[in-house]
């Protein structure tokens, strides 16, 4: 696209989609000399007093001189990035190299000015603020590490992009003018206000999908049955309060209402703006219905359409074309192949999914990719919905479908401060940005908690990822250390979420366990000392007990200063005394409410009941007659529906649970979940260090990743990079003779260490391949013969000798990019407990300084490295300095996709590196480090 004398290609990758302050989107890309025309567009579209602000002076309009500069750049020295929608140019920004004089210069001159315009309609929408953050990025690829900018003192919008864009900078005043300079190096505060932006921006993108002014369905027919007639029908159940349209281009032109719902052939024809488009068409029919839909200026769609990436690569590059189309008109996509949205807040009441009824209202927040479990999620919870005081119901639902667009961290961002959430579940079957994803689960479970079901294998075909290469237990102990709460059922995830949404959280372990049969609460004991809970001896209360005995026993528990939650098991009973389930409710209820700090759960069996009665307790009604017995032959998500009862303000609702595993593992879930809220507060700090030379170790890397697309360093380059970050190795050189292994322990001095480092012999000294403290040449000579008489010639098992390392515990330390969990540090100890026993503990870069240490103490065979049976302990210190060390690294160049330090021997005093290997690649799309960006599809 550019001309032969231009420096550099097209550079592809600077082209991003980004959400907007407003939740709109916008496309930054390269301007080419093909954009010639769109720039005097744009340029004629923008006030006199903002090309005054730019230009300094009245410039009306641009010269064939002006276009020709501000269309041809080098993409080197001169850039130029636009952001478009619909094609058409809305702001551009551009930089020019400049020397210390201050005039037009090429590298290595590290300066250069930087200019931008934005079209009035645009302003406020944080279009400069994104340009910038992209812009900078260009910079710093092109070796440029400091902006200046000239700004008219009136132009407070630009001047306000500038200081609080983070950067460290420097502002003076001369001649009339602000001139402005800042470092190009992303600052603590820079990354913490891009990430607010972004924020801000992706959870106002989902609220204008969740609580639209208007909605059309597109594909409404005119026959019942169909799945736009049954959205455009559950959204008018639902009493939506908004403006809502039926849009079928087959409609006859004399059709003005359907059900009573404006109809229309075309969403063109809306003279109202529409908000939200709702489509379910054929999929060959949806390109036109989001043309017009753009063209008309939807905000947002909800795509239920089938036909796309699920169904092969046919569909794939369809869904592709989609969202590159949605995208270009700013708006953003649920779906497609998605059930739909649900948003239960009185002011909205929006049912735009195939759900054929609207939830109980709430405070949970769910999120599905599977449109089945969508469906099972919100039937799960709407039986068990009851509790004491009330019900528990929805706030908002989202199904994704292939999540082609808006994903869970979207939902995520909208979720982390929306009032009308207190709890989040999720139904994840894969997860696109794992980096951004860990990072937003932290933040997010700080605040409220967040618990997960990931499905297992591979992602479905509608869903552009890799699957995990880790275990399933060492991914869910992962998404643990950000906070997740994860479960590995829809079961599960309900029974945690009706708890974490009723009851405060636990302080501590201790459960108090009463009721009126011995044996549930046996049972109800052993589950505690199964979930590592610490149970005090159940209470019985015999099967005769009676609602005010009930009462006294839970308020004595809950008045216990050595408990911490207590479950309460009842069964049914026979007798004069035996209380009914209402009145057991409420007993239960009026001392769970003398004492709020604590969570208490019951568990009750077939006792569908007390299920209802839990929900029914304290209404504000009138009392009414008890309530019969409900049946009992019910499966447990079968139990009748409880009658929604508003809650009073500041109660917390009683879950009922029908088997004892079943609760106390959820309360385990909200135990575990408590203690890493009181961690979180305190989560420690990643160190700086000052022999870590970050500019050298990435300019090495890029001009290793210029031999090829991805590879394995060899030895002398691992030693250099891991060098850079104050790792240091143990030389191991070649020995491919006897004399050059004599020559090479000269060099090195005994006593020495002889190695076969063949692949099937590495690390295996168990097989004899090492021989170690050779005092002499003698003893050297001799090894070197009995390991190629045992193993084979020296070509094959590749010799090494290596200075001896003091003597200590060998350990592992590896840190890899994974598909799934993103970049994780893994520590543990060499050998069997590794390999065999795959005792490893796992983190998350990066690493805090308390995560390094408690990462060291996480293995099973931790105690080896603290003087186990009188040994001496190790320098653990030194261990932690290491793991913190290589988790920088890591984080710092997402191209470090592999490394291995094997063995680390650590010694009482210090520790030696003696093995190390290191795998490049070129970094992801997306590493949550740059400018913010929406996924590429």
């Amino acid at each position: 696209m550019q001309s032969a004398s231009d420096r550099h290609e097209y550079p592809a990758h600077w082209e991003a989609d980004v959400v907007l302050r407003d939740g709109g989107t916008a496309r930054i890309r390269p301007i080419t000399i093909d954009d010639a025309e769109r720039l005097v567009s744009f340029y004629e579209q923008v006030s006199d007093e903002s090309k005054y602000y730019r230009f300094f002076a009245p410039y009306p309009r641009l010269s064939d001189k002006d276009v020709h500069r501000f269309t041809h750049h080098d993409f080197v020295d001169r850039v130029g990035l636009a952001a478009t929608v619909g094609g058409e140019f809305i702001a551009t920004v551009r930089y020019d190299r400049i020397g210390a004089d201050g005039m037009a210069a090429s590298a290595p001159a590290d300066e250069a000015e930087v200019a931008f315009l934005v079209q009035d309609a645009h302003q406020g929408r944080g279009v400069a603020s994104a340009l910038l953050e992209h812009i900078a990025a260009v910079a710093r690829e092109r070796g440029i590490r400091r902006f200046a900018a000239e700004v008219l003192p009136a132009n407070t919008k630009m001047i306000k992009v500038f200081t609080d864009a983070g950067y460290t900078q420097k502002r003076s005043f001369e001649d009339g003018v602000v001139h402005l300079e800042f470092g190009l190096e992303p600052t603590e505060r820079s990354v913490a206000v891009q990430r607010a932006r972004e924020q801000r921006a992706e959870a106002h993108s989902v609220g204008r999908l969740l609580a639209p002014g208007s909605v059309a369905v597109v594909g409404a027919g005119r026959t019942p049955g169909g799945v736009g007639r049954s959205v455009l029908g559950n959204l008018r159940e639902a009493g939506f309060t908004g403006r809502l349209y039926a849009v079928n281009k087959a409609f006859p032109e004399d059709l003005k209402e359907l059900d009573g719902v404006p109809a229309h052939r075309s969403v063109r024809d809306i003279a109202a703006p529409v908000d939200l488009a709702v489509v379910a068409v054929p999929a060959e029919q949806v390109p036109e219905a989001v043309a017009e839909c753009g063209e008309h200026g939807v905000q947002g769609l909800v795509v239920l359409s089938a036909g796309y990436a699920e169904s092969g690569p046919e569909g794939r590059e369809r869904q592709r074309q989609l969202v590159r189309h949605a995208r270009a008109y700013g708006m953003r996509i649920i779906g497609p192949n998605a059930f739909g949205v649900i948003n239960t807040s009185p002011e909205v009441r929006l049912n735009a999914s195939l759900a054929p009824e609207m939830p109980r209202p709430g405070r949970i927040g769910l999120f599905a990719q599977s449109g089945a479990i969508g469906i099972a999620l919100l039937s799960r919870l709407h039986r068990r919905g009851g509790g004491v005081t009330g019900v528990t119901g929805v706030s908002t639902f989202i199904s994704s479908g292939n999540r082609a667009d808006v994903s869970g961290n979207d939902v995520l961002q909208y979720w982390y401060d929306d009032p009308d959430t207190d709890v989040a579940l999720m139904y994840l079957e894969s997860i696109g940005n794992p980096r951004k994803f860990t990072r937003l689960a932290r933040r997010t479970a700080a605040a409220k908690p967040l618990v997960v079901v990931q499905g297992a294998g591979s992602a479905p075909q509608g869903h552009a990822v890799r699957a995990t290469r880790l275990p399933h237990a060492t991914v869910s102990a992962l998404l643990r250390q950000a906070g997740v709460i994860r479960v590995d059922t829809i079961t599960e995830l309900v029974d945690a979420g009706l708890l974490l949404a009723r009851q405060p959280l636990p302080t501590g372990p201790r459960v108090a366990i009463l009721g009126n049969s011995e044996s549930l609460g046996l049972l109800t004991y052993d589950a505690c000392l199964s979930e590592g809970l610490r149970p005090l001896p159940p209470l019985d209360l015999t099967t005769e007990a009676s609602a005010q005995e009930f009462h006294a026993a839970l308020a004595r528990a809950l008045a216990d200063e050595t408990c911490d939650a207590v479950v309460v098991t009842a069964i049914p009973a026979i007798g004069e005394r035996s209380p009914e389930d209402a009145e057991l409710a409420e007993a239960l209820r009026s001392a769970a409410a003398a004492a709020p700090a604590k969570p208490v759960l019951v568990v009750h069996v077939e006792l569908g009941g007390l299920a209802t009665a839990l929900s029914a307790a304290t209404s504000t009604a009138p009392r009414a007659e008890a309530a019969p017995r409900a049946r009992t032959d019910m499966p447990d998500d079968a139990q009748p529906v409880p009658a929604a009862v508003e809650a009073p303000e500041g109660t917390h609702l009683i879950p009922a649970y029908p088997a004892a595993e079943r609760a106390v593992r959820a309360l385990a879930e909200a135990v575990k979940y408590a203690q890493w809220r009181r961690e979180a507060a305190d989560a420690g700090k990643v160190p700086e260090y000052e022999d870590v030379d970050e500019k050298g170790a990435a300019e090495l890397i890029g001009g290793l990743l210029a031999r090829g697309q991805g590879l394995t360093l060899g030895a002398d380059d691992t030693c250099e990079l891991l060098g850079r970050y104050g790792v240091r190795t143990r030389r191991a050189i070649p020995a491919p003779t006897p004399d050059e292994a004599a020559r090479a322990a000269d060099a090195l001095g005994y006593p020495v260490a002889l190695k076969a480092t063949a692949p099937h012999l590495r690390h295996r000294a168990d097989l004899g391949g090492v021989r170690l403290d050779l005092a002499d040449e003698e003893q050297l000579r001799r090894s070197y013969a009995e390991l190629t008489e045992l193993f084979g010639k020296p070509e094959e098992i590749r010799p090494v000798v290596q200075a001896m390392a003091p003597r200590g515990v060998d350990t592992v330390v590896r840190a890899v990019i994974d598909p799934a969990a993103g970049a994780v540090l893994s520590f543990g100890l060499a050998g069997a407990a590794s390999q065999l026993l795959g005792d490893m503990a796992h983190r998350l870069v990066p690493v805090t300084d308390r995560e390094a240490t408690s990462l060291i103490r996480s293995i099973r065979t931790a105690p080896l490295l603290f003087g186990w049976r009188g040994s001496t302990p190790v320098d653990t210190a030194a261990l932690e300095d290491l793991l913190l060390r290589v988790s920088r690294l890591v984080d710092d160049h997402p191209e470090v996709v592999a490394v291995t330090l094997e063995p680390v021997v650590v010694a009482p005093h210090g520790l030696s590196v003696l093995g190390a290997s290191v795998r490049l690649a070129p970094p992801p799309a997306r590493d949550d480090l740059g400018p913010r960006t929406l996924p590429t599809y």
